[in-house]
C-alpha cells in the first residue's frame, strides 16, 4: 500500500469514529437545563411577582445596576426597594 492509501484509510477510520461517538454529557439530555422559562413563571406567580417593563435613560439603568452591585443584591430587588422607598414619600 502507498502512504497516499494509508492516510486516506487512517482518516476514514476517524471520520467513522466520529460519526459513531456518542452524545457528550454536557449537550442533549444529560445536561442539566436548570429552570425552565414556564418553571420559572410558576415560581414567579407563587411569590406574586408580575412582570413591569418600563422604558428608561441608559444612565440612570447603570445607576441602578451600579446601586444592585454594590448592595450585592439583584436587579429585581434593587428596583423594588426603590420604588418603595420613592412611593412612600
Amino acid at each position: 500500500m502507498k502512504k497516499s492509501d494509508l492516510d486516506r484509510n487512517e482518516g476514514l477510520k476517524i471520520a467513522s469514529q466520529m460519526k459513531h461517538a456518542g452524545t457528550p454529557d454536557r449537550f442533549g439530555s444529560a445536561a442539566n437545563p436548570g429552570v425552565t422559562r414556564r418553571d420559572q413563571r410558576k415560581l414567579d406567580q407563587a411569590q406574586g411577582l408580575i412582570p413591569f417593563a418600563v422604558k428608561i435613560d441608559g444612565e440612570l439603568v447603570k445607576q441602578i445596576q451600579s446601586l444592585a452591585e454594590s448592595s450585592g443584591e439583584g436587579i429585581n430587588e434593587t428596583v423594588a426597594a426603590l420604588l418603595t422607598k420613592g412611593l412612600s414619600k
